[in-house]
């Protein structure tokens, strides 16, 4: 039985990383055997531009449907700011209840970090982000241009699903889990992250339970990055530190993250924005968007493939050939580096 892919190449460098993941994927799939096809969806910038809206009625219906979706980026210089992210990525997320953002953070061998006499052996850590709730879910209002209120949401089954799902993600890591919050000055949402931590954590005793508030997780993150094993945390918090975590893996180039519905369709997509800047130039990196399509094979059972994909993205970093992981200064072309990769491969 084949697998159905929706993608969403999207906007700006989004087209043109997601060529190379789909390039890769393919070769892939042949050494592996693996039978898939691949519907395409135009949304995005000029979608909206064109048709006045963002999503068309019942897609999400239609993506119910998929076996994952791989997304581009999203974001258009001729499309006010919010519009597109709330529209396609939130509505998305939370309409597939993709509860739990999934970010990788680890270092590749022959990659720059800027943390001095840091290596890969010292930065390789998840982050599980909840995906549904706190201050995305769009609660709050305005009133007469002097007031505004934005409110954070939590729910005990938010909170303990996610919870549990970074439970049984560092049991099959180094079995230590993280705390994440800002509980010493939000003592209700916060204090009920604390709460059901600590009572999910008696299922788990051969787990290492730690604890960090945000502002200090900043800090630990540069000094101490090999602290961390798996990390849990809410959603504003966990957007934030996982920029954070790009940066010292190497930046957004090579970060990917899943948006993850254990029961249901998820979503992979390389971290970083559209870049309209760099569209079009044949100069992007689309090792993200290669890592995030072997996150979804991995979340669809293809574990051998997705760590050939893995393995191969390692020994092209290690290769030399790509001199810098940023935009325009990388040596090679976007399509060249999904050659290297697939030479790799095979």
């Amino acid at each position: 039985m084949a697998y159905r892919i929706g993608v969403i190449p999207g906007d700006g460098i989004g087209p043109e990383v997601t060529r190379e993941a789909l390039k890769v994927l393919s070769s892939v799939a042949q050494i592996c055997n693996i039978k898939y096809e691949i519907t395409e969806y135009p949304f995005g910038g000029e979608y909206y531009l064109s048709h006045n809206k963002v999503l068309p009625d019942g897609i999400l219906d239609e993506f119910k449907k998929l076996s994952a979706i791989l997304l581009g980026a999203i974001g258009h210089p001729d499309v006010p700011p919010g519009v597109l992210e709330k529209g396609v990525l939130l509505k998305i997320r939370f309409g597939l209840d993709q509860y739990i953002n999934l970010r990788p953070v680890k270092l590749y061998p022959g990659i720059y970090t800027p943390i001095k006499n840091k290596t890969p052996k010292d930065i390789d850590f998840v982050v599980v982000r909840e995906n549904t709730e706190c201050l995305y879910s769009g609660i709050g209002g305005r009133l007469r241009d002097e007031v505004v209120i934005e409110t954070m949401i939590y729910t005990r089954k938010g909170i303990e699903r996610c919870i549990r799902y970074a439970y049984d993600l560092a049991r099959k890591r180094r079995k230590r889990l993280t705390l994440v919050d800002k509980s010493n000055v939000l003592v209700y949402g916060h204090g009920l992250w604390q709460e059901i931590f600590k009572e999910v954590g008696k299922e788990y005793s051969d787990i290492t339970q730690d604890h960090a508030h945000v502002d200090a997780m900043c800090m630990w993150m540069i000094k101490n990055p090999e602290w961390f094993d798996t990390v849990v945390t809410c959603n504003m918090f966990g957007d934030i530190i996982t920029d954070l975590g790009a940066i010292i893996q190497g930046g957004m180039g090579v970060a990917p993250g899943g948006n993850i519905n254990p029961e249901g369709v998820s979503m992979f997509e390389p971290i970083h924005g559209s870049a309209p800047k760099h569209a079009n130039k044949g100069f992007a990196n689309p090792i993200a968007s290669i890592l995030a399509m072997a996150m979804m094979l991995d979340n669809l059972g293809e574990t051998k493939a997705a760590e050939m994909v893995e393995n191969a993205v390692s020994s092209v970093c290690q290769s030399g050939r790509i001199k810098d992981m940023s935009a325009g200064k990388m040596g090679v072309s976007t399509s060249e580096v999904g050659d290297l990769v697939i030479g790799y491969l095979k």
